[in-house]
């Protein structure tokens, strides 16, 4: 081989190591599209104070995320709820280890139309009618005589998960009186704000701008306050997991959506910092 090439080789060489060297660590999150919007902020602002890990985030809901950190295409996962025993039995090999990381709240909204004309309040009891079947009208509730659009979130979700246990007494439970199932906390939001006759349930980070009715649940209003003390009936936390304990990469981005900077960026977007 000649000197000059290698001279050449010497520097290709040279210049491949230096960008392999310089080429951040993949971190992957996926799951919960209630975390999704906390997960993604953090994702930006981490990875804008530091080079050494890159972490992207998507959303599919709390159990693809579970079974994306399960089968090694996720690194961590978002949840709005806590990993099932069917999952633990699923996936048996490590442990699901867990990381609270907020808190929130299921809300349970109206269309403005159905706020306005009275609907401000329901019981544990008027909304398992609804979700039953058994009420489909809102002049039944003390609202106008129109048929109740009743809205769900599709089977994986966390937040359909958490309802279903708090409200209607099983994870398991039959809705018959539900007419659409939607997708994401922004699909819920928008299905809800497109009608004038709906009803739905969705994360409190997403009923913060006044779009949506918002009512009393058992008498008692979702709020930093009412979620922070207890007294809202639907209030819960929210997590990321891991399969098995955190990898170092992992650790340090949970630390961060933990720490100081991460709980700023839960209450700048309406969830209830762990650390009140």
């Amino acid at each position: 081989m000649s000197i000059r090439s290698k001279s050449v080789l010497t520097s290709v060489l040279i210049v491949a190591f230096l960008v392999a060297a310089q080429t951040a660590a993949a971190l992957s999150v996926s799951g919960s599209t209630t975390v999704l919007p906390f997960g993604a902020q953090c994702a930006e602002e981490f990875n804008a104070m530091q080079d050494d890990v890159d972490v992207s985030v998507t959303g599919g809901g709390s159990g693809v995320g579970i079974k994306n950190i399960a089968e090694g295409i996720s690194d961590i996962a978002m949840a709005s709820r806590q990993v099932k025993d069917s999952e633990k039995e699923a996936y048996p090999d490590e442990e699901f280890v867990e990381s609270p990381i907020s808190h929130d709240a299921v809300c349970i909204a109206v269309s403005k139309a159905v706020y306005d004309a009275g609907v401000t309040g329901l019981s544990q009891e008027d909304v398992m009618a609804i979700y039953n079947g058994e009420i489909t009208n809102w002049a039944d509730l003390g609202g106008e005589d129109e048929e109740i659009y009743v809205l769900a979130r599709e089977v994986g979700s966390g937040t359909r998960d958490t309802f279903n246990e708090m409200v209607m007494g099983s994870t398991e439970a039959e809705t018959a009186g539900v007419k659409t199932n939607v997708g994401s906390n922004a699909e819920m939001k928008s299905a809800i704000t497109g009608s004038d006759k709906a009803i739905g349930y969705l994360g409190l980070n997403y009923v913060q701008d006044g779009d949506l009715g918002v009512v009393a649940y058992e008498g008692v209003e979702p709020s930093t306050e009412t979620i922070k003390d207890g007294f809202y009936p639907l209030a819960r936390e929210l997590y990321m997991y891991t399969y098995g304990e955190p990898s170092e990469d992992a650790q340090t981005f949970l630390d961060f959506v933990t720490g100081e900077d991460g709980q700023a960026i839960a209450e700048e977007l309406g969830f209830v910092s762990i650390n009140n």
